[in-house]
């Protein structure tokens, strides 16, 4: 897979670094023989990043017509009207099959191509209402991390890109290859999509450790049991509701949906590297049967189980 990766002048060093490393660290760990990368500028001139350092050896926008995957990994904060060059270039190569992915703020010439014109898009909270005055015609979602259409894909703020980045590789090379490149580049291997960008109270100063912090590591340990939040709760000696509360403020999402994405990601691993039929599967990650396993499989992954072993399974 080609991934060309736009950058301009002003552009932040970590924002371009975003995509770089995570999709850098497929090819050095040898887990996909046929991607690259190639960083592109509009004009194929050097770029001056906002750090003052200058990118010099970078491709012209001729790079964006053979590419597998367009990254526009960021947009100037005072957001400048996007160029017709740069809008054409994003819809034609849409339009040729190539998926785009807007991270950060290049959600907003993403939105400016008009491929993501009736549809959701996120970008960092503090540019969110510019970008839904600008194009009434997307909705803009402030609090979500990323949201992946298929074809087009748009993310929150800076660290939100890693998540956004390493779920690309992890739709297209599996779990196991997704936790590889976490593991290595020591983030976390899996955030929800839908997981808040940022929690408006404090974190408590024991965030890490303690009682939630506890049930996380517990129920992780216990997937195959039937667990739901009065267990998880009753684990922690606390009552369902501060316990719900506090999760929440920790970890930016319900227990719930937590526990069933915990639930979903351990699937998957079984699926990659092992021939255990669904049922066990099924049963090892605490679903009630194969039906409920797949329908949930399903809903979160647009792909059956067996589907994805034959695509991802060694």
């Amino acid at each position: 897979m080609k991934i060309a990766i736009h950058a301009f002048d002003g552009i932040t060093m970590f924002h371009l670094a975003a995509p770089l490393v995570v999709f850098g660290e497929v090819i050095r760990q040898g887990l996909a023989e046929d991607w690259s990368m190639v960083v592109f500028s509009a004009d194929g001139a050097p770029v001056r990043t906002a750090d003052g350092i200058l990118l010099a050896d970078i491709a012209g926008p001729a790079a964006a017509a053979t590419a597998d995957l367009l990254v526009l990994p960021s947009w100037p904060a005072e957001f400048p009207p996007v160029p017709d060059t740069l809008a054409d270039l994003v819809r034609t190569a849409h339009e040729r099959g190539t998926a785009v992915a807007g991270l950060c703020l290049g959600a907003v010439p993403v939105a400016a191509s008009g491929i993501l014109d009736g549809r959701t898009a996120v970008t960092h909270w503090a540019g969110a209402a510019a970008l839904a005055r600008a194009h009434p015609e997307v909705t803009v979602e402030p609090a979500a991390l990323y949201l992946d259409h298929g074809d087009v894909l748009t993310s929150a703020g800076t660290a939100s890109a890693l998540d956004a980045c390493l779920h690309l590789v992890r739709t297209r090379l599996g779990a196991e290859a997704a936790a590889t490149v976490a593991r290595h580049l020591v983030i976390a291997p899996h955030r929800e999509g839908s997981q808040a960008q940022y929690i408006e109270r404090p974190l408590p100063a024991d965030h890490g450790t303690g009682p939630i912090a506890d049930a996380m590591t517990w129920a992780l340990a216990h997937l195959d049991e039937p667990l739901g939040v009065a267990e998880l709760a009753a684990h922690a000696h606390m009552s369902t509701r501060n316990f719900s509360r506090r999760f929440r403020e920790t970890a930016g999402t319900s227990p719930a949906k937590w526990l069933l994405a915990r639930r979903l990601d351990d699937a998957r691993r079984l699926l990659e590297t092992t021939e255990w039929s669904i049922t066990r599967i099924a049963a090892a990650c605490g679903f009630a049967s194969a039906v409920t396993f797949r329908q949930n499989f399903v809903a979160a992954y647009a792909t059956t189980p067996t589907s994805y072993r034959r695509r991802f399974g060694s």
